[in-house]
């Protein structure tokens, strides 16, 4: 008797008598992440590698926003550097031309006492007119370098710019008025050179 093999299908889901799925691979391994049941969704691509991309970039820009900081900060303190080393060298030189120039207001003082000497002679006449142009030659030279002098008489007391040397009862003067003065009195620049010495009247 002849018996008829018929063809029966195989559910996806059922064993093999070995423990098997049909699906599973012959080692027994499972199948790769990307092969699913019908129905399932597979992964999308490049959804792993984009968080650490964002990450990446939130770290460039913070480092890119200390370096400019930082370049910010080192350039204004080199700029106030500069302008320091600037102040202190013009002050250096104040000083040393302060120096100079107060050495010679002496030399200014003595030229001027021999003009107010009399000349009654030719030869002392001759004598008066070289002293006349040595000293127009070196207030001249103290004009170029900044030195002006410090308006003194019929001036009111001003102990900034003034040396009181004494005081005396003068009528017609107001009280502390400056009514002689002994030695001329210098400013450099804004700077006070020698204050002027004076006599002022007192009420």
């Amino acid at each position: 008797m002849t018996h008829e093999v018929k063809d029966t299908d195989v559910d996806a889901g059922t064993p093999t008598g070995d423990g098997r799925s049909p699906v599973d691979g012959a080692d027994g391994a499972a199948p790769p992440d990307g092969l699913k049941a019908v129905g399932g969704e597979a992964p999308q691509a490049g959804g792993a590698a984009e968080a650490p991309a964002e990450l990446s970039g939130g770290g460039l820009a913070a480092e890119r926003d200390a370096l400019k900081d930082q370049l910010l900060r080192i350039s204004a303190e080199f700029d106030n550097y500069r302008k320091r080393t600037e102040r202190e060298r013009r002050e250096m030189i104040d000083r040393a031309a302060e120096g100079v120039l107060s050495e010679l207001l002496p030399i200014v003082d003595d030229l001027e006492r021999a003009l107010a000497a009399d000349t009654d002679d030719a030869g002392a006449r001759a004598y008066r007119e070289g002293v006349e142009l040595i000293h127009r030659q070196l207030v001249d030279l103290l004009s170029r370098r900044g030195v002006t002098a410090i308006d003194a008489l019929g001036e009111d007391f001003d102990p900034h710019v003034h040396q009181a040397v004494t005081s005396e009862p003068a009528d017609g003067r107001r009280d502390g008025e400056i009514v002689e003065e002994l030695r001329r009195g210098y400013r450099l620049g804004e700077r006070l050179l020698r204050p002027a010495m004076v006599k002022v009247a007192k009420a």
